[in-house]
């Protein structure tokens, strides 16, 4: 697909309210694996005559939003394959992204009629999510949608591209990584989270270096993407201190990638780190942050606004929902409708979700997929 020739997403209105409650509400709902009868899918559609009969609701929730859009991330992937790991309690409607307008708010923060998204904050993880035609939730969860972005284009982008905006924020910020020091690496760089990285630190004027275990089928795309080399997965480094080769990196791989990563980072270079795609464990050494002052910078999307588990201070929460508003802007400023178009990789229905749950997990799927709920 030419980036010349990527179309911009349009957003269908959402039909009326009172025509969606005189045929019920469409769902997806998720149960665990284990629970689930040999050969039934962990996954069904269901109709509900309202959002509060989905399973999991916030008891704190003033918000009411339809939805129009969500995506497919792994997480959202492991939930509709009743995995556990990254959800509170089945069942659940999954869906940790979503994009719409406001229903209801007995909040002043919103109106009826508000453009709204949702990333983080662990909505289709403890809560009922956005597979769903409404979904309920905080008003401090959710943020306007920028206004040069159409709410189908804010779910292509969704939570991978919201996190891939974080780790170039901080390298740049916390890093102090500059387009002058030098290559930037991109692992993963297949995947939704890697292809607007290496999109968003094009356009911030960096060399980028895209790896991937698909450097033959995909160069071209991450090449048209920004990435000035496509390279494959990076291999064990043997000394504890490799080739200074990287001014930064962006890991959503983990593992030995990470490892290898950290050896090969130049002096005062930085490595943001999201993923785990590739392994949870980090064989290192304490050499690269010692002699070379390497920067490890792990990135968590979540915006934990007054959320169980998290830190308890209203002045921290309002400065994560702050960052969650530059993020967007970062990324609406540095995005245009070509690289959109470039990473998004199709669209589905909430009722093809469970087929393309497993594609997601085996890494089969080359960007972002796009939920249109409504489909």
């Amino acid at each position: 697909r030419s980036l010349l020739a990527a179309p911009r997403l349009s957003t269908p209105a959402p039909p009326p309210a009172a025509a969606a409650a005189r045929r019920g509400l469409h769902a997806l709902v998720a149960r665990s694996r284990k629970d689930v009868p040999e050969g039934e899918a962990a996954s069904s559609l269901v109709d509900v005559a309202a959002v509060s009969a989905l399973p999991r609701q916030d008891p704190k929730a003033d918000v009411e939003v339809e939805i129009s859009h969500s995506t497919l991330n792994y997480k959202d992937a492991m939930i509709v394959l009743g995995q556990k790991g990254v959800v509170r309690d089945f069942p659940i409607t999954p869906g940790i992204d979503y994009a719409g307008v406001v229903a209801r708010s007995s909040s002043p923060l919103w109106r009826e009629g508000d453009a709204v998204v949702l990333t983080g904050n662990k909505a289709g993880q403890y809560f009922d999510g956005g597979y769903a035609e409404r979904a309920t939730c905080r008003a401090e969860w959710l943020v306007a949608p920028p206004p040069a972005l159409s709410l189908a284009q804010t779910m292509v982008v969704g939570t991978a591209g919201v996190t891939a905006a974080m780790c170039v924020d901080y390298l740049q910020r916390f890093g102090e990584v500059q387009p002058s020091h030098g290559p930037v690496l991109v692992t993963g760089a297949a995947g939704g989270l890697g292809q607007v990285a290496v999109a968003l630190l094009h356009a911030r004027g960096f060399e980028v270096v895209a790896s991937t275990g698909r450097a033959e089928a995909l160069g071209d795309h991450l090449r048209a993407l920004g990435a000035s080399d496509v390279v494959g997965r990076l291999q064990p480094e043997p000394k504890p201190l490799g080739k200074q080769l990287w001014a930064g990196v962006v890991d959503s791989v983990g593992g030995a990638t990470l490892a290898a990563a950290l050896a090969q980072t130049r002096y005062r270079g930085a490595v943001a780190s999201p993923g785990v795609a590739g392994g949870g464990e980090l064989a290192t050494s304490v050499y690269p942050f010692i002699l070379r002052g390497v920067r490890l910078l792990g990135v968590d999307q979540t915006m934990p606004y007054d959320l169980e588990g998290y830190p308890d201070d209203p002045q921290r929460w309002d400065g994560w929902r702050a960052e969650r508003q530059r993020m967007w802007a970062l990324l609406s400023e540095s995005l245009g409708d070509d690289a959109i178009g470039a990473v998004h990789a199709g669209t589905i229905g909430l009722a093809q979700l469970p087929e393309y749950a497993p594609k997601i997990i085996g890494g089969e799927v080359a960007g972002r997929l796009l939920v249109d709920v409504k489909a």
